[in-house]
């Protein structure tokens, strides 16, 4: 029988103790093995909360690790190297994303967004620095939708 835990763990810094040891403790299993394991598939995400899924089959003693990707808006201020998002989005900038940064996140978050294509999911992520008061390449949120609308950043984003 299959048992599965959900967790969030710190990128590349999970430990045996809560919440992954006291759970994984009375399974029998491997929890270091386990442990580095996670770290390893979670190190690019270093500095945020990241969701991980287990899937742990007790009597075989494997297990299945899946990796969700942090909040878009956590992936925009380590880009940024801000702590948080503008108190005052309308009229307080925290700082300005390049188009070749939103198209990077828009690449990790790939699995976890709605857009079908690169340029749908690039869009996602400048909607998301609307609320966040973060620019785009020098430009308000909206005038940069805009702009990869109309077609004048096709070229950054086919080399993403």
């Amino acid at each position: 029988m299959a048992e599965t835990l959900e967790v969030l763990v710190d990128g590349g810094k999970a430990t045996a103790g809560p919440p992954l040891g006291p759970a994984l403790g009375p399974m029998g299993m491997n929890i270091m093995e386990i442990v580095k394991a996670i770290n390893e598939r979670t190190k690019s995400f270093e500095g945020m909360k990241v969701p991980v899924k287990l899937v742990i089959d007790t009597k075989a003693k494997s297990y299945t690790i899946e990796i969700g990707t942090p909040p878009t808006s956590a992936l925009i201020l380590k880009e940024l190297g801000s702590e948080k998002g503008s108190g005052d989005a309308g009229k307080t900038r925290v700082g300005n994303l390049t188009l070749a940064q939103a198209v990077r996140i828009a690449n990790m978050k790939a699995d976890a967004m709605q857009g079908r294509d690169l340029r749908a999911r690039v869009l996602e992520v400048v909607g998301t620095c609307v609320s966040m008061g973060v620019t785009v390449d020098g430009k308000s949120p909206k005038e940069a939708t805009a702009d990869i609308r109309a077609g004048k950043y096709d070229k950054v984003i086919a080399k993403g």
